[in-house]
């Protein structure tokens, strides 16, 4: 017999299960176009795991017996993040490419993975079927992590800077915090 899922918990898996697959292809897409080799690199790394996903999502559906317990972290560390502004300029866009930039193609892939994450948290607070709750909390955690990983490559690139506060800024914001004992 096969099991029984909430409605909203079935719709909101194959609205998850049709953005995996744009994403699959989207993916595709910017693989072809990118011209980084890392920038490559991170795109087919994160078409595996969206195609691992799309597939764990269509087994869980059909009752095929699918561990989803957490995953743990999948991608790689860069080096540590350049905080702060250095001369930042953006390029006038080209509202007719025939071939996307890598700077394009990655703020593309940011967005996509943060809105994915948001998303995919959302969805999980809605389900019932502790399964399909770890699916979509696990969802979630990959696009963040793609999210962290692209945002490194663009800060490591200058396409992304870390505005920084000047230090008197910060802490002033800080030291509000400071000695506010909590009552229970």
């Amino acid at each position: 017999m096969q099991q029984r899922f909430a409605a909203h918990e079935v719709l909101e898996t194959q609205e998850a299960l049709r953005s995996k697959h744009a994403e699959i292809e989207m993916h595709g897409l910017f693989a072809e176009m990118a011209q980084d080799p890392q920038l490559k690199d991170i795109i087919a790394r994160h078409q595996r795991m969206i195609i691992n996903a799309y597939q764990q999502g269509l087994n869980l559906l059909q009752g095929k017996g699918v561990n989803v317990s957490a995953q743990a972290n999948q991608l790689r560390m860069m080096q540590p993040p350049s905080i702060g502004l250095n001369n930042p300029q953006m390029t006038t866009p080209n509202p007719h490419p025939s071939r996307l930039s890598d700077m394009t193609i990655s703020t593309i892939m940011l967005n996509w993975h943060k809105a994915g994450s948001a998303i995919g948290m959302l969805w999980a607070a809605e389900c019932v079927d502790p399964d399909i709750r770890q699916y979509h909390v696990n969802g979630a955690n990959n696009c963040q992590q793609m999210a962290y990983e692209t945002w490194q490559y663009m800060n490591a690139r200058g396409y992304y800077q870390a505005p920084q506060l000047a230090d008197h800024t910060m802490n002033t914001m800080i030291g509000a915090y400071q000695n506010q004992p909590v009552l229970v």
